[in-house]
């Protein structure tokens, strides 16, 4: 046997199951088909002197786990930048920002929009229970129980659950609107929920929303170097704790023998075994690494959706500037970036439609800001996110209509920073296409599947498979996107599958010598 365990993919998650298996002992191989490992968390130079992350940017959700503390990055080179303010919101007129201190961020608001900085405390407080509570259904293994024990019990809302209840199950647009009723207030945190995707009239999307108290708790960080900082900490603490990671070696299949999992064949044709597998790929792509017959039905109805984001990663030749300056605070929080919320309401209709929104509200990150290193002196990184944007277009195709789509977005953001498009001296533009072919992210859905109600908890991936186990087979497990909690660079989905791997090879041998026990007396 060539390995206790081989991971296929090195995406976030999937190193993470991968150190944990190997901090205890365990002889691991992971397998990536790309020429760097990461996935969708990795930095490159794309363009001389600047360093562009591929994918996630923003480390929010990581810092509400123990992921990083338990595997002891630190020592293998993660060092995070705190962001203060984590948010810059603005309509381009009237800017506030988000900072790390909930009483900073009222008395703020204040003294921008009288009343709002109340309400904006008032909403902190009255969710923030319900918010951690939530985080601890995100780092265990999802059940009716757990969720049950969790969210009602250990929220707080026990006394109050029949109203709380109610207010959870609406849209999170209808949330926000209780508590804000400045829309220049409003408006950017709406938009900072619909970052899983669902929209703001989205029926029982409200938690979406109302997790947004523990950012004060977790924070925004940076990795210095990039994104990419966390994983290349994980490669390097897998091989210090004995694993190895194969890079430009793409998986063709998983080896069964009988109904068990036992290890990976190559797209070279070699071969590895392993007493377990665990695929941190897209639900669909693991899928087609099996025999059909071994691919359940509901794996074949998961939902991916119609792609929902772009991105547009520049490089410029001065350090940003907005319209509304205010320095450096402007350029250190992730900009949310919104006229109002019928910007995102049109934008999500004309996606609905098959067509690229011709004016999408913006989240804009310029991490130069705080870590040098990105740019060369002088110049800055800028990523613009934008929403909403379908893989499947009702008119032409991707290859044609992407300049289109990329001066839609430049155009809405000059809204804010006029002047930055002429500073270009460099790009990366990431349609949903690009997204597909270049980090397998099925029609270019950053979350793998669609974040509602019936793709969440036990649901994810599919009903079945929410326990981190392939149904129907033994030894294959998942981790990533696809499972619980969902999207987002958060390592939960890796910590929680190595648990329960970790729990059943410790099992294994007892239940091996049971056998050969059973086999003598025979």
């Amino acid at each position: 046997m060539d390995y206790d365990v081989v991971v296929i993919g090195a995406g976030h998650n999937a190193l993470i199951t991968a150190a944990y298996a190997a901090r205890a002992g365990y002889r691991v191989g992971v397998f990536e088909r790309r020429s760097i490992a990461g996935g969708a968390v990795a930095t490159e130079e794309r363009v001389p002197g600047y360093r562009f992350d591929l994918g996630g940017s923003a480390h929010i959700l990581i810092r509400m786990t123990p992921v990083v503390q338990e595997l002891e990055l630190h020592r293998f080179g993660l060092e995070y930048l705190e962001l203060d303010p984590l948010f810059h919101a603005s309509d381009g007129d009237h800017p506030w920002f988000v900072w790390r201190s909930v009483q900073r961020t009222a008395d703020d608001l204040e003294d921008r929009f009288p009343g709002q900085g109340e309400a904006y405390a008032r909403f902190v407080n009255d969710w923030l229970p319900f918010a951690r509570a939530v985080n601890e259904t995100f780092l265990n293994a999802p059940s009716p129980l757990e969720l049950g024990r969790r969210l009602i019990w250990g929220s707080g809302m026990r006394k109050d659950w029949h109203n709380r209840l109610g207010q959870i199950l609406r849209p999170y647009g209808d949330a926000a609107a209780e508590y804000f009723r400045e829309e220049r207030v409003r408006a950017p945190l709406v938009w900072m929920a619909a970052q899983s995707g669902p929209p703001p009239s989205e029926p029982m999307s409200a938690p979406f929303l109302l997790w947004h108290p523990l950012y004060h708790e977790g924070g925004v960080a940076r990795p210095r170097g990039g994104s990419g900082g966390l994983t290349q900490a994980l490669v390097r603490a897998i091989e210090a704790y004995g694993g190895q990671v194969h890079l430009d070696a793409p998986a063709a299949r998983v080896l069964l023998e009988g109904a068990r999992a036992v290890g990976v064949e190559l797209a070279s044709g070699e071969r590895y075994t392993a007493r377990a597998v665990v695929s941190g790929t897209h639900v669909l792509t693991t899928a087609a690494l099996l025999p059909e017959e071994r691919v359940p039905p509901g794996a074949r109805r998961v939902r991916t959706g119609n792609g929902f984001g772009m991105v547009l990663r520049l490089a410029l030749s001065r350090p940003l500037r907005y319209r509304n300056h205010v320095e450096p605070a402007s350029r250190v929080g992730l900009g949310l970036l919104i006229r109002n919320e019928q910007q995102l309401s049109r934008a999500y209709g004309e996606y609905l439609s098959g067509e690229p929104t011709r004016d999408p509200p913006i989240i804009a990150m310029s991490f130069s800001a705080v870590d040098p290193s990105l740019a060369p002196p002088g110049g800055e990184v800028l990523w613009l996110w934008a929403q909403y944007f379908p893989y499947r277009l009702a008119r032409g195709s991707w290859p044609e209509r992407e300049a289109e789509a990329r001066e839609n977005i430049l155009g809405a953001f000059e809204h804010y920073a006029p002047g930055t498009r002429a500073s270009i001296v460099g790009e990366l533009v990431q349609s949903p296409l690009w997204l597909e072919r270049e980090l397998g992210l099925y029609r270019g859905n950053v979350m793998h599947l669609e974040m509602s109600t019936d793709q969440m908890f036990a649901l994810r991936p599919f009903l079945g498979a929410g326990e981190y186990r392939w149904p129907g087979l033994r030894g294959l497990y998942l981790t990533g996107a696809s499972t619980h909690p969902g999207g987002g660079i958060m390592g939960a989905s890796g910590r929680n599958a190595a648990r329960v791997l970790l729990k059943d090879l410790a099992r294994r041998p007892l239940a091996a010598l049971g056998d050969a026990l059973r086999r003598r007396r025979g």
